[in-house]
């Protein structure tokens, strides 16, 4: 992987956004690296010691691009294992387990990421499945750590607090302040700049939910823009058949979306819902609402879903995988063969039916699981075979 998308920066968002600030980091200058930290600037502070490492054998630019990079692929690979091993108990076949490794470590998504220069939304994306794993494990510790790492490495992992709190047998709150103290303890360095010089807290480094043009034909805001403008990309190239913006999405999008995740938390909550399925939804719905959606955005969704999958199914993760092609069709195939209209609309057609089909699995009735239950009752009475024992049949079932 790192061989087939970590061979250069100069046609990605690493070389304008991530390279100034990790220069100024290498050259012995932390405020100026704190100053020229992103958005995501915490992702960078969790990476630099991987930055500091090329120095050791004279590495350059490309070297350090690459150790930052391969940190997230690590993390990647020590998840699949761990998943892997999980799969080994319940009876997976090796194919199943073979299937999930492919999907942790060379999922086609992935490489597209590292190709732009985003290989942090794959570390982003194990760390928030990691927490709500640990929460179903009743690590409390752990639980707040792995969530504060994953809100210091990008704000849209604020998206797993809720899951996470479903997933908690007890303890949210100590777990929720220990998150708090991990993401504080990155942020204030970046904040510090923006203070002292007097332009407020709200820098680059904490700039997530911000206004912005960017807008993408992957969805569903998309028609809602006008075609009475030009569309350039970075390189200054018209991008034909792209819409603009109205004037209110740019700082309503990333709000909207934590604000549709609180009651959405509260209702699997009440339901009693598994809190992987929840982030799997949640990270389908950000990438679905979000105007910046592109391919790598979907990545989060993809590992909470091969999580989800492979621990609660004894199957192969069809889903995973099928969802993993998709999202390369949508962003990679598609795109080379129609016009950006018709590629928002081939997009609605896949995430519309797929959110409903998460939602219908996540909040199935009560009522509904109960007549399954009684039909599978009844079943054996039918055909002259011996009925379940109350016991087994008291037992509640997963509504997904």
């Amino acid at each position: 992987m790192t061989f087939l998308g970590l061979y250069g920066f100069g046609w990605n968002d690493y070389e304008s956004e991530v390279l100034p600030a990790y220069n100024a980091l290498l050259g012995g200058h932390v405020w100026q690296f704190l100053t020229l930290a992103p958005a995501y600037g915490g992702s960078l502070e969790l990476r630099a010691p991987f930055a500091l490492l090329p120095g050791l054998w004279g590495g350059g630019e490309v070297a350090v691009y690459q150790a930052v990079s391969m940190s997230c692929l690590v993390a990647a690979a020590v998840f699949a294992v761990w998943l892997c091993a999980q799969m080994r108990g319940p009876g997976h076949s090796r194919l199943a387990r073979a299937t999930a490794l492919g999907l942790c470590v060379a999922n086609p998504v992935t490489l597209y990421a590292l190709q732009l220069g985003h290989a942090e939304e794959l570390l982003g994306a194990v760390l928030s499945v990691a927490a709500v794993l640990a929460a179903q494990r009743g690590r409390i510790g752990w639980t707040g750590v792995l969530l504060g790492l994953a809100v210091v490495n990008k704000q849209w992992a604020l998206l797993a607090v809720g899951p996470v709190l479903v997933a908690l047998p007890a303890h949210r709150g100590r777990a929720l302040l220990i998150a708090g103290a991990v993401a504080i303890g990155f942020y204030v360095p970046l904040v510090l700049p923006a203070v002292l010089a007097g332009n407020g807290v709200g820098g680059a480094a904490v700039a997530g939910a911000g206004s912005s043009t960017i807008f993408q034909p992957w969805q569903l805001w998309w028609f809602l823009g006008s075609h009475s403008h030009l569309v350039r990309d970075a390189f200054g190239v018209v991008k034909v058949g792209y819409r603009t913006p109205p004037a209110w999405i740019g700082s309503l999008v990333h709000p909207l979306i934590l604000a549709l995740a609180v009651p959405a938390t509260m209702l699997a909550a009440r339901r009693r819902s598994d809190a992987l399925l929840l982030l799997a939804f949640l990270f389908a719905l950000r990438s679905a609402l979000d105007t910046w959606d592109t391919v790598y955005y979907p990545l989060p969704f993809l590992l909470a879903l091969l999580a989800w999958e492979t621990l609660h199914r004894r199957r192969p993760p069809a889903l995973s995988l099928l969802a993993s092609v998709t999202v390369w069709l949508l962003f990679i195939v598609v795109p080379e063969r129609v016009s950006a209209d018709t590629q928002a609309a081939v997009f609605a057609l896949v995430a519309v039916p797929t959110l409903v089909a998460l939602a219908c699995a996540l909040y199935a009735s009560p009522a509904f699981t109960g007549r399954v239950l009684a039909r599978t009752r009844r079943a054996p009475a039918a055909t002259g075979g011996p009925a379940p024992s109350r016991a087994l049949a008291s037992k509640p079932i997963s509504t997904v």
